[in-house]
């Protein structure tokens, strides 16, 4: 386990790094802010009167999960949660650490405790990589007050982190930083001639600026890298100007937030059954294609639209399933790049289809019946006879075959006794 001199995450060897040659830090660490006001797009989280906001202005820590996308701040606000006399910072990455490393940082906390009275913040960023016996290590020295634990994760807390530890910490979440913030961000390190680009004399035009905010979807650590990289470009011109065209250079192209197991690639998904559902199609083939460009398989998108098919247009539009059957097999057959192209045809149409979740009510409704019911006995007009015996118990004898009776097949019972005034299916 690294001394805290050698931790590369919070240590103070580099911090005194970062001071002595601060040329050779990223942008993104010398911005990190040094204070809440610093802080930007967080304003809820942080507020005043809120859990966080209190701790932050000097309350007594407690335990939390600081649960948010990347770049919105959690590793700096749990710096600052530590920039206090009374506490140390013990940091570790779930990534790279195990039970051992944190039996030595427990090991220090009650050391430190002891001799001192300074009590320890531990900081692990990416908590949910952590596996539950991992996790479970934590308890008692949390209930203890051994550690303040604060666990940093993009990915949703309720499936990542075990129950017992997620009782004994305060979730805080932690939003994607608007584009507005994001500007003022940008500007702040353009201008800042301490850490950030004043003392080169690098100016940014307004276009280039709004480029970068909203490209950055929300990622701060990605805004400043790129402004770097521009900043690096415009340094050899002479007006030493970030224009669109070097601010584009810089970004690159933008990574999509979406996680193809994670959080996030659920509520996309979410977003995108739910235009088709509301007959949005411009949403609709707006979160196709978030999908795509992130990398998701086309199949899985297929396979989505073979099911709204049949669970949100049913039989409003009896073409909508044969539809999304045959996108699903071009798909396949096709691949990508032209596969977007089927993709889009089903997406459209099924988006502009009319909706009828009938069968699909009555299909679960009918689930829930036999759950609840049981295997109740078939009634013995509907039963098989392939017996003399069974002919002779009365199986079948009383059926009514429907064609040539039409009338009479239709009052005819078809559902066990016990539910056999049972409705499932409602046309309207």
């Amino acid at each position: 386990m690294a001394t805290r001199e050698q931790e590369t995450l919070f240590g103070h060897a580099e911090s005194k790094r970062a001071t002595a040659d601060p040329a050779r830090t990223p942008l993104a660490e010398r911005m990190r802010p040094r204070t809440v006001d610093e802080l930007v797009g967080q304003e809820n989280a942080i507020r005043p009167d809120g859990f966080l906001g209190r701790i932050l202005r000097g309350a007594a820590p407690r335990s939390c999960i600081l649960w948010g996308p990347p770049g919105s701040g959690k590793t700096t606000i749990a710096r600052l949660l530590a920039g206090r006399r009374d506490f140390e910072l013990e940091s570790v990455s779930a990534v790279l650490s195990g039970v051992k490393d944190l039996r030595e940082i427990i090991e220090r906390a009650k050391d430190r405790r002891a001799m001192d009275g300074r009590d320890t913040i531990l900081f692990v960023d990416e908590i949910h990589r952590f596996n539950k016996a991992q996790q479970d290590a934590f308890l008692p020295h949390v209930e203890a007050g051994t550690i303040v634990l604060v666990g940093a994760t993009t990915e949703n807390p309720s499936f990542e982190i075990n129950a017992p530890l997620l009782s004994r910490c305060r979730v805080v979440v932690l939003e994607q930083i608007e584009a507005a913030g994001m500007a003022d961000l940008i500007d702040r390190a353009v201008s800042d001639e301490e850490r950030g680009l004043g003392r080169l004399g690098i100016k940014i035009d307004d276009d280039a600026r709004s480029f970068l905010a909203e490209r950055a979807t929300g990622d701060a650590r990605a805004a400043l890298g790129a402004l770097e990289a521009a900043s690096d470009l415009a340094a050899a011109t002479a007006d030493k100007r970030i224009t669109l065209a070097l601010a584009e250079e810089g970004m690159q192209r933008k990574a999509l937030l979406y996680d193809k197991s994670g959080d996030e690639h659920y509520n996309v998904i979410s977003a995108f059954i739910k235009s088709m559902r509301g007959s949005d199609i411009d949403a609709s083939l707006y979160w196709m294609t978030r999908m795509l460009e992130a990398g998701e398989d086309p199949m899985f998108i297929a396979r989505r639209m073979v099911i709204f098919a049949s669970e949100d247009v049913g039989l409003a539009d009896v073409q909508a399933l044969p539809l999304a059957v045959a996108v699903k097999d071009a798909v396949h057959f096709v691949g990508l790049p032209e596969a977007r192209i089927n993709l889009a045809h089903g997406v459209a149409y099924l988006a502009a289809a009319a909706k009828s979740n009938a069968s699909y009510v009555a299909g679960a409704a009918a689930t829930a019946e036999v759950r609840e019911s049981g295997a109740l006995p078939v009634p013995i007009h509907l039963r098989n006879a392939p017996t003399k015996l069974m002919k002779n118990l009365g199986y079948g004898r009383e059926y009514v075959y429907p064609h040539g009776s039409e009338q009479e097949a239709k009052t005819q019972q078809y559902l066990p006794d016990a539910i056999a005034k049972k409705r499932f299916f409602d046309k309207d």
